[in-house]
């Protein structure tokens, strides 16, 4: 598979509104509380008669301090004993989900989110791997892709050898930008040293890939600045890189309002700054995933997509897609079997519901069979840029150029502009096309409200 892109200017100006990041179809605004936890318990035991493997994602909202530009779902605080009463519902949690699903299913993926996972103590993190293996099949040959998000001013090579031993074996790092004067605005001072012990440790101990997570866009940055910190970045190897867009929503998430909007780079400067990054990972040998994300050619994703085997779910990038996913923890969102479900997003109403002995669950959705339908046109175009339609229409018993006749003719336009390459056979996204594969996707999205209404999402560029 060709996995080159082309970086237009014009194209991407042209095309660059605001749309969803599709971690899931149908996205979070169609959520409703009518899908409860009885729901969900219903949906969790009903899949157990499919013997898919499971994945398991864990929230840990907890920072230390806030980064000025985060837009995640956490709670600063330096208070580290508001650990423990979580960990506690937590831990109820876990009891109450494994009693819904059959041992007989491995846990094939697992994964520690935030907040800032490394916020918890060694021993809290042990007594959570613990608890976990206690109610879930977890491999104990190392063969499940088991990674935890790590902030490096959380962590020593001492915490890299522990989480190793209690099964991790991928690691994601924040380090944003590691200018000095970029890190002082947004609130996130993190020094080199810090970021190198931490990666050295993840190389001495095993660990099976290592990504880095990078932002631009944010205040004083410059093409030349960016590009220092990328260079770096590149110096020591990692297996993949996250080179994420920063979004300025003060009026969504309040820690923005703490950046000084005249020190933002101007559009062009960030468009600038996007262009050059894409070429230096080129030339260092990283190929384009999907938006945001790039990867070493022999890297597993890398492999995944050219096999077409791809998959992408709210844990990001997998090549997992047989699994149920089994979330637990404040805000989290499970997909079990033809549905999706979110936890309580209020701690004071998360612990109330494992108190009374309930799982936290207050919205999701049952997907009907033609959002399965476009769920799996939307991750197959989003994964693997491309989508046969004999191999859908085999899937699902459809005729596809019937059953989508409107939604192809939306795509005439790109097809025109050279993003795509539409035939009787399929879709092809072109190299000129792979940055706007949300464009793309948008096509096939029934619940899409029109450009000028989609506030709820960010910009594709």
């Amino acid at each position: 598979m060709d996995q080159s892109l082309i970086f237009d200017p014009a194209l991407i100006n042209k095309y660059d509104y605001a749309g969803p990041r599709y971690t899931s179809y149908p996205t979070a605004p169609q959520f409703h509380e009518g899908f409860g936890e009885d729901a969900y318990r219903a949906a969790a035991v009903s899949s157990n008669a499919s013997g898919r493997p499971l994945s398991l994602y864990f929230h840990i909202p907890f920072c230390d301090t806030v980064c000025f530009y985060c837009a995640c779902n956490k709670i600063a605080t330096k208070d580290r004993g508001m650990a423990g009463g979580y960990l506690e519902r937590l831990h109820r949690e876990i009891i109450l989900q494994g009693e819904l699903f059959d041992r007989s299913r491995r846990v094939e993926q697992l994964h520690w989110g935030g907040g800032t996972p490394t916020f918890i103590s060694h021993d809290q993190m042990r007594e959570l791997m613990q608890v976990t293996g206690e109610h879930f099949s977890l491999a104990d040959d190392d063969s499940g892709e088991y990674s935890i998000e790590i902030d490096p001013r959380e962590a020593t090579a001492q915490t890299i050898r522990m989480l190793r031993e209690v099964g991790f074996n991928r690691l994601s790092l924040g380090v944003q930008d590691l200018d000095p004067k970029v890190q002082k605005a947004v609130n996130r001072i993190q020094s080199e040293a810090e970021t190198m012990t931490v990666l050295e440790a993840a190389r001495e101990y095993g660990y099976r890939s290592v990504s880095i997570d990078l932002i631009y866009g944010l205040p004083f940055q410059s093409v030349e600045s960016f590009l220092r910190t990328l260079d770096r970045v590149i110096e020591v190897g990692p297996d993949r890189l996250s080179v994420f867009n920063y979004a300025h929503l003060p009026e969504r998430f309040k820690p923005q309002r703490r950046i000084d909007e005249q020190n933002l780079p101007s559009p062009a400067v960030k468009l600038d700054i996007l262009k050059n990054t894409i070429e230096h990972l080129a030339a260092a040998g990283y190929v384009y995933i999907w938006m945001d994300h790039f990867a070493r050619p022999d890297d597993e994703l890398a492999l995944a997509q050219r096999e077409g085997t791809l998959y992408r779910n709210f844990q990001g990038y997998s090549t997992h897609s047989e699994c149920d996913l089994v979330a637990m923890g404040v805000t989290s969102i499970s997909m079990v079997g033809p549905t999706y479900s979110q936890n309580e997003r209020g701690l004071d109403e998360y612990y109330q519901h494992l108190d009374a002995g309930r799982l936290p669950v207050f919205r999701g959705i049952e997907l009907s069979r033609d959002d399965l339908i476009r769920r799996d046109v939307i991750t197959r175009l989003i994964c693997n840029f491309k989508l046969d339609f004999a191999q859908l229409e085999a899937a699902w018993g459809i005729s596809f150029g019937d059953y989508f006749v409107d939604n192809l003719k939306r795509l005439q336009e790109m097809q025109e502009d050279g993003l795509i390459e539409l035939n009787r056979q399929g879709i092809r996204v072109l190299p000129r096309g792979r940055l706007l594969i949300r464009n793309v996707c948008m096509a096939f999205d029934k619940y899409l409200p029109p450009v000028a209404q989609q506030k709820n999402f960010s910009r594709v560029i």
